[in-house]
């Protein structure tokens, strides 16, 4: 538990900024480790989230090693992908890996942020909802932590958890009870305040503009198929008329009566930002297959969206004692969008590097974080950009979904390395990757295709 020195300053080894994927788990991480740590969250839970909500093998992974096995299965399991295009329609299943379950999940952010930011504070974390880190606070040049701000419904930890005296106060009572600006005082901060990462900024962290960037839209339809096994993903999307749009579209079940349907686009399309996702988002819903009984004049809520920072492209993610990670550091797969299982990871990670600095009493440690992302993630980030400059062309894409469907080993071998599933026993991945992407786009457009689209 932290210690409060004065009413308006408080003490602790870790600041987290954020609360979602990465800031909760990392919290959670580093709790087991014995550290002090306080989260802050600018909203307060329950709160929704513009995702698809579909959780992969590797982030199914990361949420039973912190003990969650118990509450995903009380969601909606998918055991592989249906993948449609060029009017072929394939089903493939999670392939079978050593380290990695074969299924994932659908889990609505409503309630996955929730429960893994719960599971942190029974592991011994602090949260603050409803607080707001809005400027770092610098000694001698060092950044010591950071200046909060609670808003009107601010509360600590969760309701339902073991709480002191002020943890059962009336949340309303809890406002009134702190001060409007805190300082919160950190050894180490870890920022996880997603992809817009405010915070971030403000310590001088940038996108490089070099890499590629997603959009993405998604809202909610009722689905008699919402049982359905399997994810789904429609490689070619088209409007009403028949026209090619670029992107492609996603139908998860969530197996409660209704489905998450949106529409992903990179930012190698030509002209992407003249492209409208909610029109995107409309033609789809009216032509995405017909099984799944969509009525587009009939979603559920209003269609929401946002853009996400692809491969790593944040830079720089280690400061002196502080780390980027998940969103804020740019931690999203080009090749599907999926970021979830990211933040979880290099939440973890940080957690690990920083509890051994605590230990050592030695900052420098930090780079070790660096050193794990470039090893974890660094060829193949840079392979995954590749392919997204490649599919950045339609009729370079078109011609690649067209040969691909055609060869289930060849789908199977793509959803592969696209989801990062390779076993460990394989030769490198961003080599086999690369290998990949390399065939298939000669034998679409021959030897000299792929350095020309490179570029």
């Amino acid at each position: 538990m932290s210690s409060q020195t004065t009413p308006d300053v408080y003490d602790v080894d870790v600041l987290v900024v954020g609360a979602g994927p990465g800031g909760s788990a990392a919290g959670y991480w580093l709790a087991r480790s014995g550290v002090r740590v306080l989260m802050v969250e600018r909203k307060v839970f329950p709160r929704d989230k513009t995702c698809g909500d579909g959780l992969t093998p590797r982030a199914v992974r990361q949420l039973t090693d912190m003990g969650l096995a118990h509450k995903l299965e009380t969601f909606h399991r998918h055991d592989g992908l249906r993948a449609i295009a060029a009017d072929i329609t394939l089903e493939m299943p999670w392939p079978d890996h050593p380290v990695f379950p074969s299924h994932g999940y659908v889990v609505r952010r409503h309630d996955l942020d929730e429960f893994v930011a719960r599971n942190a504070v029974e592991a011994g974390a602090e949260l603050w909802q409803g607080a707001e880190a809005v400027a770092p606070i610098f000694t001698q040049g060092i950044l010591s932590g950071a200046t909060v701000k609670t808003k009107p419904g601010f509360r600590r930890n969760l309701p339902g958890e073991p709480a002191d005296d002020a943890d059962r106060q009336d949340p309303d009572e809890q406002a009134a009870s702190v001060p409007a600006t805190i300082e919160v005082r950190a050894r180490f901060v870890v920022v996880a305040d997603g992809s817009l990462s405010r915070f971030g900024r403000s310590l001088g962290a940038r996108r490089d503009r070099d890499y590629p960037q997603g959009m993405a839209i998604r809202t909610y339809y009722q689905s008699a198929l919402s049982t359905d096994p399997v994810i789904e993903s429609t490689l070619d999307v088209r409007d009403r008329q028949g026209n090619a749009m670029p992107g492609y579209g996603w139908v998860f079940p969530l197996g409660d009566g209704t489905i998450n349907v949106g529409v992903g686009l990179l930012s190698t399309f030509k002209n992407w930002k003249q492209v409208n996702t909610s029109v995107m988002m409309q033609e789809f819903a009216a032509t995405a297959p017909s099984h799944w009984g969509i009525d587009p004049s009939a979603p559920l809520q209003p269609a929401t969206g946002g853009r996400l920072p692809m491969a790593g492209s944040v830079f720089p993610k280690v400061g002196p004692n502080y780390l980027l990670i998940g969103d804020a550091a740019g931690s999203v797969n080009p090749f599907n969008g999926e970021g979830i299982d990211y933040a979880y990871e290099t939440a973890r990670e940080a957690a690990h590097v920083i509890a051994l600095a605590l230990v050592n009493n030695d900052a420098l440690t930090l780079i070790d974080y660096q050193r794990w992302l470039e090893d974890e993630y660094g060829l193949y980030f840079q392979v995954a950009s590749v392919f997204a400059r490649l599919i950045g062309q339609p009729a370079l894409m078109r011609q690649l979904t067209q040969i691909g469907m055609q060869s289930r080993s060849l789908m199977e071998w793509a959803l592969r390395v696209m989801a990062n599933l390779l076993r460990p026993d394989e030769v490198h991945v961003a080599e086999l990757a690369y290998g990949s992407i390399a065939r298939i786009v000669q034998i679409a457009l021959g030897p000299s295709s792929l350095s020309d689209a490179a570029q």
